[in-house]
Parts: C-alpha cells; structure tokens; sequence
C-alpha cells in the first residue's frame, strides 16, 4: 500500500491565535510550535491525544514550499468538509453551546454514527463523527 494515512490538513489563516485556540478548546487538541525556522506568530501545529499532528496552521504572511492564493474566510474551495473521527459527543456539543456557534447534528442512529457539523474560525467546514462503542 502506497497510502498509509491521512498525515495532516493545512489551513492558511488570518486568524491563527484564534484558530488553535477553537481547536484546542473545542476539540481537547493540543497547540504546538512548529519546528525551525517556523515562528510562533506564523505558524501552529495541532496535535490529537497520541501525540500526532493533524492539522497545520499557518498565517497569511508565512512562507510556504508552494505557494497558491487563499481566501481566509471563503469556502474551502474544492475541499467540502474535514472529517474527524471524536469521542464525547455530549461534551463536544457542550463547548460548541458555549461559544455560541453554529452547527448540525446528524443522527445516524442505523450504523451507529453522530455526527455534528460546523466551521471553525475560517469557515472551515467539519464533520465530527462520534461511532458508538
């Protein structure tokens, strides 16, 4: 197998203290620098609880390997949503209350599936799945 698993999903923000901070607060990630020469101010790494990275901030100003233009705060474009496997639904739907955010819960109650959708800071759209145990 060529494809061994999804490593990360990039988002250029001008948002990006907020950003970390939604996904940090909402979803238990955990915030991190990234590694030289990356600087804070320009750049996050956020991680899930076995120490991974899933998803790489960056802000509109940061170099990149590739450059392209983005539109901080438009539709992600191609991209329709970001899938996340959760746990804690009720506790999910909690802190999302808190914040006063938007969001759709699908009941897929016949394969066992909750799923809630909203958007972080960047209009970034999430699929949060919850499967039963």
């Amino acid at each position: 197998m060529i494809v061994q698993r999804l490593d990360h999903v990039n988002i250029i923000t001008d948002r990006l203290a907020e950003t970390a901070r939604f996904y940090a607060e909402v979803l238990d990630l955990e915030e991190r620098d990234g590694p030289p020469p990356s600087l804070p101010h320009q750049v996050r790494w956020i991680h899930d609880a076995g120490g991974q990275a899933i998803l790489h901030l960056n802000s509109v100003d940061c170099p990149r390997a590739y450059d392209r233009m983005v539109a901080p705060g438009a539709e992600t474009g191609a991209i329709h949503h970001v899938a996340l496997r959760c746990g804690e639904f009720d506790e999910v739907k909690a802190r999302l209350d808190a914040r006063g955010a938007d969001y759709t819960v699908n009941d897929l109650s016949a394969i066992g599936l909750m799923q809630i959708f909203t958007t972080d800071p960047n209009n970034v759209l999430l699929e949060l799945n919850f499967f039963a145990s």
